[in-house]
């Protein structure tokens, strides 16, 4: 069986923007939402600096009990759930049988913000080491089982299918919305709510970073720390978010008269099984999983529009992947627009993939290709077209998006134009 999968609703929960229209008016601007760090004390840390969601929520409608139970990752993502359902007029109740719905959610580091926060009471402030789960909440168990989200997910829909969470780090955003698709291909669902979420501003995580030095010290100057491709970037912004979509059949969303932003066209996934945090030469291995996503679209390398790029921003990594477009893409990379949208937003970790997947969708719907922002020194090592400062119009039938995450996982992603037959 091979079903064709549309995408009909997308929610977000981003640095800068309150939903998917905020959202997109901020990247397709050019726009920095990048700031000093406000979710905790971060005075001591090496950097100090993230992409923070102004996300407040009693006025998403979370109730009291549901703040203390869930953790601000599932919090995020059940907003953005709930904006993406309504944004695809779904109403699984009376065009879908719930237990053809499913739901597949990418997070990295899970209820970690809840976690840390718990361990400094029970640990009373890092000063006992022998901790009294008498004073441990009752939710524990949610927040150390990173499925409690997409279980959160799931009860927010009323989908009754298959449901799973995804956590491939910083790849997971890419490849829970592969594994939805690849579901409704088969024939195990009709519709299926994909995405990521990561809540990543906590003390533990920021230290994490810190002590590896992959996140930039840029701290004085937030709104330009963030600078993939260019001669003077030295690492990426810490970020929270979530991005969550609706996928579709391809003729159950036509039979009901949805709107299509793109099609779900192919994807491809690889490990390097080299280094949990290097990475080879040449980029190999996003190469070949760029190469199985063009074949299973039916695209070749010439058909591509646009990449939207991993592009965290450090040396390593921008390197990398340049090497695999010119590598996949032959000479036709240096004819392809390539940007990176985390300059303006941050690396959201597990969820960053699903955001820069929905801002693929808006980008092909709008013809508007979202810019590469801070890039005034392009690094003369790289050599292609970066879309610098400006958003550029384009009519975009064929998008690539790529991700790179720590443990060597390599991910791609074709979208194409919605419902077209070609």
């Amino acid at each position: 069986m091979n079903r064709r999968i549309a995408i009909t609703g997308i929610g977000v929960r981003a640095p800068g923007g309150g939903n998917a229209k905020e959202f997109w008016k901020l990247i397709s601007s050019g726009t920095s939402a990048i700031r000093t760090i406000s979710l905790f004390d971060a005075s001591g840390c090496r950097s100090r600096i993230a992409g923070e969601c102004d996300f407040d929520p009693v006025a998403e409608g979370f109730s009291a009990q549901e703040i203390r139970r869930m953790d601000r990752s599932a919090q995020l993502a059940v907003a953005a759930t709930r904006e993406a359902v309504a944004d695809a007029g779904l109403d699984l109740a009376e065009t879908t049988d719930p237990h053809r719905c499913g739901v597949s959610v990418g997070s990295a580091i899970g209820g970690t913000m809840s976690l840390d926060r718990e361990y400094n009471v029970l640990s009373d402030g890092g000063r006992k080491w022998l901790l009294d789960h008498e004073y441990a909440v009752p939710h524990m168990y949610n927040y150390l089982v990173p499925t409690s989200i997409a279980a959160d997910v799931a009860w927010t829909a009323g989908a009754e299918g298959p449901v799973s969470l995804v956590s491939t780090g910083c790849t997971a955003g890419i490849e829970s919305v592969s594994h939805a698709a690849q579901l409704i291909r088969e024939g195990a669902a009709d519709v299926m709510l994909a995405g990521g979420s990561d809540a990543s501003i906590s003390p533990i995580c920021v230290a994490c970073f810190d002590a590896i030095k992959a996140t930039t010290p840029r701290n004085d100057e937030p709104d330009t720390a963030s600078r993939p491709f260019d001669r003077t970037r030295n690492g990426f912004v810490l970020a929270e978010g979530s991005a969550m979509l609706v996928l579709e059949e391809l003729n159950h969303a036509r039979e009901r008269g949805a709107h299509i932003y793109a099609e779900i066209g192919g994807w491809g996934v690889r490990a390097n099984a080299y280094h949990m945090t290097g990475l080879r030469t040449e980029g190999p291995e996003l190469a070949q999983a760029i190469e199985v996503a063009l074949r299973m679209a039916g695209r070749v390398p010439e058909q591509v529009d646009y990449v939207n790029a991993h592009g965290s921003g450090t040396k390593q990594n921008d390197s990398h992947e340049t090497d695999a477009f010119k590598r996949s893409l032959g000479g036709h990379a240096y004819r392809t627009p390539v940007s990176s949208i985390k300059s303006m937003i941050g690396h959201s970790l597990g969820a960053i993939g699903s955001i820069e997947i929905a801002a693929c969708a808006l980008a092909i719907e709008a013809g508007l290709i979202p810019p590469t922002a801070n890039l005034h020194e392009p690094d003369p090592e790289l050599g292609l077209d970066y879309v610098p400062l400006t958003a550029r119009p384009a009519d975009l039938r064929t998008v690539l998006k790529v991700g790179s995450g720590f443990g060597g996982f390599q991910s791609a992603m074709v979208l194409t134009k919605g419902g077209s037959d070609e």
